[in-house]
């Protein structure tokens, strides 16, 4: 199996997330079984089934963050010395050549990717057309909407 691009800020969130729902959500969890297992007959007691249902999502989830750290390649982006080209990890000014409007986006790994944060898969058609640029260059992106054209006004990796 081949490892998953992750940035190290990334890979943290991931382990807080992780904490969080072992320390906090999964005791909360247990104790709502306990109680609503308390309560009586269990074939007809929603709050047991409510709270086993929410025990099987909560375990699924922490599998999945476990597997997914466990499959990561982190990297630290800020350690990178590229040249001021544009390679993963990258959070790039951009301007849309046609109506001047500027957007920022960082270049992450796809269980990263949140476009209301501005954070853009390596996969996404926006990466792939940035991968490899400089500042100065403009890029063409195939949207859904059509090939929009962005110049690039800076690289940074932080």
């Amino acid at each position: 199996m081949s490892k998953a691009p992750v940035t190290a800020r990334g890979a943290q969130e991931l382990r807080e997330q992780l904490k969080k729902f072992k320390k906090v959500d999964r005791p909360r969890i247990s104790a709502a079984i306990a109680e609503a297992r308390a309560h009586g007959d269990l074939s007809e007691n929603a709050e047991y089934h409510a709270a086993r249902e929410q025990q099987s999502f909560l375990e699924g989830k922490i599998g999945a963050i476990e597997s997914t750290l466990a499959n990561a390649q982190i990297i630290d982006v800020t350690a990178l010395k590229v040249n001021d080209k544009i390679v993963f990890g990258a959070t790039i000014d951009l301007v849309n050549v046609e109506n001047a409007q500027g957007v920022t986006y960082q270049i992450v790994g796809e269980i990263e990717a949140d476009i209301e944060k501005s954070l853009i898969s390596i996969t996404s058609p926006m990466a792939r057309a940035l991968i490899s640029k400089e500042v100065g260059d403009v890029v063409e992106v195939n949207a859904p909407g059509g090939i929009i054209k962005y110049e690039i006004l800076e690289v940074r990796y932080e």
